[in-house]
């Protein structure tokens, strides 16, 4: 059985108002945060929203998944893949997201303002778990902006304050970048439980955060320094079944984990994307399944191109008839047939694995330097080695060759295998954003033949927010076309 951390929200899951202004908050304020053990069942709480059925490891990850260049959405779905904008039915999806990421950023704030006033905590334990929270805030802020675009910045200075406008994008990238800087500097190298952040993962998201930025030499240096060290490995594959060590319901670690959302086999405690990728006939989920999306072999353009002696492509997906012809696939990548009920699936979240950080500093890499170097093959050649059942780290026939490569078409080579890679981890769309939106109509167009309306780019602004923050002007701060 896994062993984790368990969340407990306390006092801390109240709503914004009532943490604000009830006087039994100011107790709980001055009693609360005085212990270690206190102020790290506050950091917990932080985490309860992240890793929230609908969230991104759940809803709106299946949201995001509907968006891909290598699957289909069906159902209520199946509109997403029109890539058209959000209607009544995904709204609401979406303005959940945005409500449970700032139930975190404002569980973070409240250590982040109360965790240096402790009577009976060291100076090195507030600065550790100051430095957790203020990942997890970088964190849901990253999530915010890619998603929504320029946000209202909510910190341990405003908290008293409900009025706050949107900050510029650029704003947004600064704190997180302050944020996670900050983690990185103070953050432990290990922790004692399982699936907390780590000085690693703030490194891995200050990674992302720069490739998402286009800043590349500053993401391919922070990445190097994760591959540098030493401390991160591929779990070796020589059969598709062995990405079950990877990905399976009952893996509590591995040597290629950086940063996931830990999950386990209790009701509203386990990965809830999972639920939406199966279909009851399989037997691969233990409460059957939403086949909420799928693949076709034949009119798919990704699956027809992809090697099938790649384990990957046979361990993620399975053909099954879910009544629309004999060529569907659906995709097991995270399955658990025990399972007990539709939010209880044992499979982690990955967020980091070592792979992204192999393929982003070969992408990185190759743009500094006008054209792919040995390293950044080498970065490639790795996952791509795994992927055929063959040892990560030593030269094979299967090897991409140096020559030939210009800088754009090795670039290509890196996002065709970051989309083999990263599948159903709520991942292809923003990696695709991050190339411009006129890279990303050109691939989703050639995949599915869709044209990507502009206004599908950000989720719209919740009305409960434009309502109630005065601070906002409906008229003007909605995203465009809603």
């Amino acid at each position: 059985m896994k062993k984790i951390f368990l969340v407990i929200p306390l006092f801390l899951l109240m709503s914004c108002e009532d943490v604000l202004t009830e006087k039994p908050k100011a107790v709980a304020v001055q009693t609360f945060y005085n212990t270690a053990g206190e102020v790290e069942t506050a950091v917990n709480a932080v985490y309860e929203q992240l890793r929230a059925t609908n969230g991104i490891s759940g809803q709106l990850g299946a949201q995001l998944e509907a968006y891909t260049d290598y699957s289909y959405g069906r159902g209520s779905y199946q509109v997403l893949s029109d890539f058209q904008g959000l209607n009544s039915t995904n709204i609401p999806r979406t303005d959940d997201g945005w409500r449970l990421f700032y139930l975190s950023i404002r569980n973070a704030n409240l250590v982040i303002a109360n965790a240096p006033k402790g009577k009976n905590i060291s100076t090195a334990d507030v600065a550790k778990y100051t430095a957790e929270s203020k990942f997890l805030r970088a964190f849901s802020y990253f999530w915010l902006v890619r998603n929504w675009g320029a946000v209202p910045i909510r910190t341990e200075v405003t908290l008293d304050e409900a009025n706050i406008q949107r900050s510029s994008v650029e704003d947004v990238y600064n704190l997180i970048i302050a944020d996670l800087t900050e983690a990185e500097a103070n953050l432990p190298e290990t922790q004692t439980q399982v699936g907390r952040a780590t000085k690693w993962a703030a490194k891995a998201a200050l990674a992302e955060v720069y490739f998402t930025q286009n800043k590349y030499k500053e993401a391919r240096d922070k990445a190097n320094e994760i591959i540098q060290s030493q401390k991160f490995s591929l779990v070796p594959v020589t059969v598709a079944a062995d990405f079950d060590k990877v990905f399976g319901p009952t893996v509590v670690t591995s040597s290629e984990e950086i940063f996931y959302l830990k999950m386990t086999r209790q009701n509203n405690q386990g990965m809830y994307l999972a639920m939406f990728a199966h279909h009851p006939g399989t037997k691969l989920h233990g409460a059957g399944g939403f086949y909420a999306h799928y693949s076709d072999t034949q009119t798919s353009p990704v699956q027809k191109a992809w090697n099938d002696a790649d384990l990957r492509k046979s361990f993620n997906w399975i053909k099954y008839d879910i009544g629309l012809g004999p060529n569907t696939i659906l995709c097991k990548k995270f399955s658990d047939p025990l399972a007990p009920t539709g939010t209880a699936a044992g499979n982690d979240f990955p967020v980091y694995r070592y792979t992204d950080i192999l393929l982003m500093f070969a992408e990185a890499d190759n743009r500094v330097n006008n054209g792919p170097t040995a390293a950044g093959l080498e970065a490639l050649n790795q996952v791509h080695r795994r992927a055929y059942g063959l040892p990560a780290t030593g030269a094979s026939a299967i090897d991409f060759a140096l020559s030939g490569y210009t800088v754009d078409t090795f670039n290509e080579l890196v996002l065709s295998e970051r989309g083999y890679e990263t599948q159903y981890e709520a991942k292809r769309w923003l990696d695709l954003k991050r190339l411009g939106t006129a890279k990303l109509k050109q691939v989703i167009k050639a995949a599915t033949g869709k044209d990507v309306a502009d206004k599908h780019l950000f989720w719209p602004i919740p009305v409960g927010e434009l309502n109630f923050n005065t601070a906002l002007d409906p008229s003007k701060d909605q995203n465009p076309g809603y």
